[in-house]
């Protein structure tokens, strides 16, 4: 499993034709540029299991499997909330991943891929605040949103809570108005960048120089071992140099990219920043066709850089995102499956670290 290979994901600036659903793209940020306009994720799928809140997208990976011809086209949409509170949790969650996928010859796309200048008359000018197959989506975050404005009856929402944020925001002025602009951008959105991917590096001897690495910081650190009693020395000892050794692994595989976002290896493994909550096999639950789950992809620390979440006291966070999905990558009749996603934190000394690091 280790030895797949790895596809790192870069954040970049892109016109914003890119990112809509007829170019497949990887992206954070925005609204969801949705692959299939039909068996979306219902307002309660997409709600924070801890607060009740409405998700809002984080990012979607365009990752289709060569050979598998109904996974031809095929993407993963994570949707996170954005109540910091929420982040300090494990026992439920505040980040879901979807799956959805297409054949080549599909009624939605083009058998031949897209151009590659931008298309002229696009229908999808308007994709994110428009009805689309029908498919009506929230003003706020672009999610499937029936509940339509008691005024203007134009602007639909996915429930009360968006529909009070845009009220706040601009519709309170705008409703009914011939003027009225359906096309700022919502308050609660990430910022939108297109992802950008390119094989990791070949690293020979990795895991030997880590090994070495280990041995040298243990020799030279001073020892307790005078004034503990050595059963607690052994004990805190194990502790720590377990949880140091992954960290410090963590770091130096990332040093030569660090502003990688994501890293991408179906079938792989994944790149833990902590010893602690590491998922068993028995953690991760098969898909609902009964098929074993799957390491996909990771997102990494340092995405929460460009999401602008900062704030004083509670905050998003993680040390990183784990996605898990049917190895068999299983059809679903057009319907938008829910995999399986391990937050995994850092410890309170791994997070001095890196915030000093910074």
């Amino acid at each position: 499993m280790s030895s797949a290979e790895v596809v790192l994901g870069f954040l970049e600036e892109a016109e914003p034709w890119r990112l809509r659903s007829s170019q497949f793209p990887s992206k954070v940020g925005g609204k969801p540029a949705w692959l299939i306009r039909k068996g979306l994720p219902s307002v309660s799928a997409l709600e924070c299991e801890i607060c009740g809140l409405p998700m809002v997208f984080l990012l979607q990976v365009y990752a289709p499997i060569s050979g598998q011809d109904r996974s031809f086209h095929r993407t993963l949409f994570l949707f996170c909330c954005r109540t910091p509170e929420c982040y300090s949790r494990t026992d439920k969650c505040c980040i879901k991943v979807f799956r959805s996928q297409l054949p080549r010859k599909n009624e939605f796309y083009p058998y031949d891929p897209p151009p590659e200048d931008e298309p002229q008359n696009d229908p999808e000018d308007d994709n994110d605040v428009l009805p689309v197959s029908g498919v009506k989506l929230c003003w706020v975050c672009g999610c499937p949103g029936n509940k339509a404005c008691s005024r203007c009856h134009v602007v639909t929402y996915c429930g009360k809570h968006h529909q009070t944020i845009h009220w706040k925001h601009s519709h309170k002025r705008e409703c009914c108005s011939p003027e009225a602009s359906t096309v700022s951008t919502s308050p609660l959105l990430f910022p939108e960048s297109e992802l950008v991917t390119e094989p990791e590096e070949e690293r020979e001897d990795a895991e030997a120089e880590e090994e070495e690495g280990s041995v040298q910081e243990k020799s030279d650190g001073p020892t307790l071992a005078d004034t503990l009693a050595e059963a607690d020395l052994e004990e805190m000892a194990m502790h720590e140099t377990e949880d140091n050794k992954v960290f410090q692994r963590f770091k130096k595989r990332i040093a030569s990219e660090p502003h990688q976002v994501i890293r991408y290896s179906r079938g792989g493994s994944a790149l833990w920043v902590s010893s602690h909550h590491i998922p068993s096999d028995e953690d991760i639950p098969p898909c609902t066709c009964g098929t074993k789950r799957t390491f996909e992809f990771q997102v990494m620390p340092q995405l929460l850089n460009s999401l602008c979440v900062d704030s004083v006291g509670a905050s998003i966070d993680w040390g990183t995102l784990v996605i898990y999905s049917c190895s068999d990558s299983c059809k679903q009749d057009d319907q938008y499956c829910q995999e399986f996603i391990w937050k995994q934190d850092f410890s309170s000394d791994q997070q001095t670290q890196i915030k000093t690091h910074k």
